[in-house]
């Protein structure tokens, strides 16, 4: 650990105004002394100017959730999508590696090409161990940052999540809620599976899971690559329709109806980036490891939609 005298451990968050980012600054309060980087504090792409601001805070953890994530420009965009997705988590670990401190980095389902089936959700959806095989330039620079993380040789986890979806910031929900205002009626892509994630859910278990290490100690916690997404699973219609459907309950004027949210193929939305056609994660190695549950998607998502008002 670093030598800093502080009680409480000093933890380094970037992406301070992204949806994770946000959420953890409030979660991770109540287990260290919290200082938040955004991108005017400091570029990621700007690998000396990282490494500089590392070993002036000098944490004891980093916590990573910044990416860059505009999947499509990724196409277009692949040397800045690399420096951020794939060289800082590295720089990142290095410099971790020099105070003594150790990662927890957030990644993607975006790794895995969507093309596993089974009989059933359970067999269908990814786990840990399961072969990578990004399809667009996004997933591939978010799986060479999980690389370049291991290879630093610092202590690290590594939480692949999915449909990341928060009060604060842009997302898919709130996206559905502004077309609906606007459209009597949306051709939303349902044949693609997987599982909405709460940002403030993400950032809460983060913080179970770093007071678990206060309490075990680092010799023996548990580091490594996990799963962490919302239980059971949907398509982006369907939760297109369980958005809607939760706006009108509290009162929201929209004018598109849950029944006039129409199922298209993605095939009929075409976008400059492959997205994978099954996004499950399988979350029991995370659940087993920490001994902590993960809620069904839709509690998670209904308690977002209040916030959002």
């Amino acid at each position: 650990m670093s030598t800093n005298q502080s009680k409480l451990p000093v933890i380094l968050i970037t992406g301070k105004s992204g949806q994770v980012g946000f959420e953890l600054q409030r979660a991770l309060s109540t287990v260290g002394e919290v200082v938040a980087l955004g991108h005017a504090d400091c570029d990621l792409a700007d690998e000396q100017a990282l490494r500089r601001i590392v070993q002036q805070i000098r944490p004891d953890i980093i916590v990573n959730p910044a990416a860059y994530t505009a999947v499509d420009k990724a196409e277009k965009e692949a040397d800045l999508a690399y420096a951020i997705n794939a060289r800082a988590p590295g720089v990142l670990g290095e410099e971790a590696v020099k105070l003594g401190a150790w990662v927890i980095h957030f990644s993607t389902d975006y790794v895995f090409d969507g093309e596993k089936s089974g009989a059933d959700a359970e067999s269908a959806s990814y786990q840990e161990n399961d072969q990578t095989n990004p399809q667009n330039v996004y997933g591939q620079t978010k799986l060479d940052g999980e690389l370049a993380l291991a290879a630093s040789g610092a202590r690290h986890v590594i939480f692949r999540t999915s449909w990341v979806v928060g009060a604060h910031g842009a997302n898919f929900a709130k996206t559905m809620l502004r077309l609906a205002a606007e459209r009597d009626s949306l051709n939303v892509v349902a044949d693609q599976y997987g599982a909405p994630t709460s940002a403030a859910l993400l950032a809460d278990l983060t913080a179970q899971v770093i007071r678990q290490a206060q309490i075990k100690g680092l010799d023996d916690f548990p580091f490594g690559i996990y799963h962490v997404s919302g239980s059971g699973e949907t398509n982006w219609c369907d939760y297109a329709r369980f958005v809607i459907a939760e706006a009108h309950k509290a009162g929201k004027r929209l004018k598109t109806m849950p029944e006039n949210v129409h199922p298209i193929a993605a095939s009929s939305y075409p976008t400059p980036a492959k997205r994978p056609t099954n996004s499950r994660l399988n979350t029991q190695k995370f659940r087993a490891a920490f001994g902590l549950t993960i809620p069904d998607w839709q509690q998670s998502v209904s308690h977002i939609l209040k916030q959002i008002g």
